[in-house]
């Protein structure tokens, strides 16, 4: 039995997708047992850059850092309208304080902070910290202005705090795609059988979830940092789409025109980023 690291976050819509495959409900490729890992999408990126896991959820702009060495899966990401990061102020903050402060962001490696760059209104300097300390930072005075994930988009009128600008309209409006905010990178040495298993495996968990959505409740609301239940659907809801089944033509587009972009900031070639199933090995 080879044993192989997935890593993923404990947000509502990563434990609704994975539960199944993680509890056993369904099984994973053949020959394989998976050792499940939770962590924020900063640390998760890392550990793609890294090499420390064999499966991994990961900011769709951070690709570059690791694309020698992992392939993105065709299922499992959180991709689709309506879903972008939220640039939030408190309601009195100064135009000009805002104009000219550095700004908070759930890490330098997510596609929130890429989606920032684009915009070109943003070119002052970043303070990366925990996607969940944010709102607090800009609540608490600590900083003018912020960028918020995950439920943040849904709670920060909660703390009082106001919408700058909305990054997954933006881009929307500017590239007239969807966003590809996350996707599930493996190993390209895990070698295409693997990775052809891991992907149906995924898909499988994911259409469980759908299916019987009763039985990942339980989990999704342990990790689900006391989250309301109406909160938890609607995250849900937002970041699992049905291109979380497969990114298919339109999704797989919207993934290569950001990664264009983002092998622009960081350098490097452009490589053939997702997995394609039975037509072609990903290198090893």
């Amino acid at each position: 039995m080879r044993k192989l690291t997935l890593a993923v976050s404990p947000c509502p819509n990563d434990i609704f997708i994975f539960h199944a495959l993680m509890e056993g409900l369904v099984p994973p490729p053949r020959g394989v047992s998976l050792d499940v890992r939770l962590a924020d999408v900063e640390e998760l990126n890392a550990l793609a850059e890294s090499g420390g896991a064999d499966v991994v959820k990961v900011s769709t702009a951070a690709y570059p850092r690791f694309a020698d060495d992992y392939v993105l899966l065709r299922a499992g990401s959180a991709l689709g309208r309506g879903c972008g990061p939220v640039v939030v102020v408190r309601p009195d903050a100064d135009p000009a304080e805002i104009a000219a402060a550095p700004v908070a962001v759930p890490g330098l490696l997510t596609t929130a902070n890429l989606l920032l760059g684009l915009t070109g209104s943003f070119s002052r300097a970043r303070l990366p910290m925990r996607y969940d300390q944010v709102m607090d930072a800009v609540a608490g005075g600590g900083v003018p202005v912020g960028v918020v994930i995950h439920e943040g988009r849904f709670t920060y009128g909660e703390r009082g705090l106001s919408m700058y600008v909305d990054l997954g309209s933006w881009w929307e409006q500017a590239y007239g795609l969807p966003l590809p905010l996350g996707s599930i990178a493996a190993r390209r040495d895990l070698g295409i059988e693997v990775v052809d298993g891991l992907n149906a495996a995924v898909r499988s968990s994911l259409e469980y979830a759908r299916e019987n959505p009763e039985a990942s409740r339980e989990a999704v609301r342990e990790n689900a940092r006391e989250l309301s239940e109406e909160v938890i659907q609607a995250h849900i809801e937002t970041f699992v789409t049905d291109f979380s089944l497969d990114v298919g033509r339109d999704g797989e587009h919207a993934v290569r025109v950001l990664l264009d972009e983002a092998f622009r900031i960081h350098g490097g070639e452009m490589v053939d980023p997702l997995y394609q199933p039975q037509l072609q090995s990903p290198p090893v």
